[in-house]
């Protein structure tokens, strides 16, 4: 047999039927013989640059990004290679249809499309069939999973069994951005019941159709399904994505020590955030320790940014002196209840390290009662504004001019999304601040016009992070993830950013570049795992070769029958 193709058992319906080995209309003569497939495809023998044509083709004749969504989610389930093939090569025009923002009315809509099973679908009901339903052989080859309850899709909330829809497209880009073979990947949602009445209300809704689990119960379950995991998969990489902030961290924190694991709503977001930071004050010129910084929305992503900040300010600062409690102080944080301060209403114990004294704020100027963003703005005039807030136009006009009165080049990150989450338009933040603002936002958004000019608006988006940083966990086959690996990764983007060589340049690399930069990822992350004394590879040169050798190209090849055993 060839070492170049592939021994199939499967024939007819079978093979055509099954998505990784499907090529459609590419099948060769020789293969339709071998197969028992004429008669089920047409006469035409294509290419796969063919069927990326006709498939990209139909993609454009879609009306709305849901019915792109529905139509690449369709693809996806019939011919992995020709899906991954289309997107690779149209990375910039697909990447916002499978991934944010339309992915988020995927999940709100889930049970309208949900056709074939993709993923698992692992149910509080089953819980006592958990290790039954993992044991199957077609996941033998799992290396890594995504994994959501499905509580907090986006800023979109509840979706209940519908939160699949954010595993599929988050291994979708292991894929597609880190070149990980989709057989290695494994979507989760584990269904505890969802809170959202209009899921419930609804007769089409595909989930468990109960009120969610939660205390002792809610945590049973997940220990069940992470016990499992490690008994299925000893090294496997589990990211977790999507759990309400009252989990997220709590559930990092408890099971990073267990298994090799990381939250990408902490820590992705952190990463991808501190680099396009980093790329900003290229801009400025300001050192990352003098900036003054506003985060809004002070749960585990924004936490997460400013503890990663936090621990790069320490080191930049070194030879300044710079303490943790001189690198804290650069924060201002404001959740529900405005400025989080010391003794402040329902501030929980994560933000206390972030909480301003009474004694800092007794001399501002404020009108009384919870202190605003405006206020904040005023009094502390930063020189950065990081939005985690999922509260659309929190940004609002008269915070966002007295910033810029004060600095003449506001950084400003609305990095919630999908769109219609965002804390502002990056429209009106050009508008407001007279054009000055570098802008990072969480969601695509349309290029702006600056004195008569369009403008390249950045998305601060996590597939810079999280795609190269599971390709270095997997090649590396790390044990744990820890912290200094994350920073490698953010230390890495920040790297390969375009304002290092053009200050005038973009603040993020484009999309185009993503297999790439993966790849650069993936070799920082993996040297950092290995100096970590976390990795099972012996040295850089066997990481090297793992890193190749787990990159998947979207090509067909050619297939040889043999017979089943």
């Amino acid at each position: 047999m060839s070492t170049n193709s592939i021994p199939v058992s499967l024939s007819g319906y079978d093979l055509i039927n099954t998505p990784r080995l499907n090529k459609g209309t590419a099948f060769s003569d020789q293969e339709r013989d071998l197969f028992d497939l004429h008669g089920l495809l047409p006469p035409h023998v294509g290419t796969l640059d063919q069927q990326i044509q006709r498939r990209l083709q139909a993609l454009r004749n879609q009306s709305t990004p849901f019915d792109k969504y529905t139509l690449l989610r369709d693809l996806q389930d019939t011919n992995e290679t020709l899906f991954y093939g289309l997107l690779l090569r149209n990375i910039e025009e697909t990447l916002p249809i499978v991934y944010t923002p339309t992915v988020g009315e995927g999940c709100q809509r889930f049970s309208e499309i949900w056709r074939r099973p993709r993923g698992l679908f692992l149910s509080y009901p089953n819980r006592d069939r958990m290790e039954r339903i993992l044991s199957h052989p077609r996941y033998d080859g799992v290396k890594c999973i995504v994994v959501s309850d499905g509580e907090r899709i986006l800023g979109l909330g509840d979706q209940g069994a519908g939160g699949m829809g954010i595993p599929i497209g988050k291994m979708a880009l292991y894929t597609a951005l880190g070149g990980i073979h989709p057989e290695s990947c494994l979507p989760i949602l584990l269904d505890v019941g969802t809170d959202n009445q209009e899921r419930l209300d609804d007769p089409i809704y595909i989930g468990w159709r109960q009120r969610r689990v939660r205390g002792p119960e809610y945590d049973a379950f997940v220990d069940v399904f992470v016990q499992a995991v490690k008994n299925r998969w000893p090294h496997v990489l589990l990211q977790w994505e999507d759990f309400a902030g009252s989990n997220a961290a709590r559930l990092l924190a408890r099971y990073r020590d267990e298994l090799c694991t990381f939250n990408d709503d902490i820590q992705g977001t952190a990463a991808v955030a501190t680099a396009t930071l980093l790329s900003a004050i290229t801009v400025t010129g300001t050192p990352l320790e003098q900036q003054r910084i506003v985060v809004v929305g002070f749960g585990t992503a924004g936490i997460g940014i400013a503890d990663l900040l936090v621990q790069l300010m320490r080191e930049r600062g070194v030879s300044e002196g710079v303490t943790e409690h001189d690198a804290r102080r650069c924060f201002y944080a404001i959740d529900l209840h405005g400025l989080v301060v010391e003794g402040g209403k329902d501030v929980r114990p994560e933000q206390l390290p972030f909480a301003r004294s009474r004694s800092e704020i007794q001399n501002w100027q404020v009108s009384g009662g919870d202190i605003g963003l405006l206020e904040v703005v005023r009094n502390a005039r930063p020189t950065v504004l990081i939005g985690v807030s999922g509260q659309k136009g929190v940004f609002g006009e008269d915070a966002v001019r007295e910033m810029a009165r004060h600095v003449e080049r506001p950084v400003i990150f609305p990095l919630s999304n999908p769109t219609s989450r965002s804390e502002a338009t990056p429209q009106d933040l050009m508008d407001w601040t007279e054009g000055r603002a570098l802008i990072g936002t969480g969601s695509p958004f349309e290029p702006v016009t600056v004195d008569g000019k369009k403008v390249h608006i950045d998305q601060t988006n996590n597939s810079y992070i999280f795609p190269g940083l599971a390709l270095g966990i997997v090649a590396s086959k790390a044990r744990r993830v820890t912290d200094t690996m994350i920073m490698a990764a953010a230390k890495e983007l920040a790297e390969n950013v375009p304002t290092k060589k053009d200050k005038s340049a973009s603040l993020l690399p484009p999309v185009s570049d993503s297999r790439k930069l993966s790849r650069l990822i993936a070799e920082a992350v993996g040297k950092r795992a290995i100096q970590d004394g976390q990795a099972g590879v012996a040295d850089q040169s066997e990481l090297l070769r793992e890193i190749a050798a787990n990159v998947w190209e979207p090509v067909y090849v050619p297939y040889e029958r043999v017979s089943r055993h």
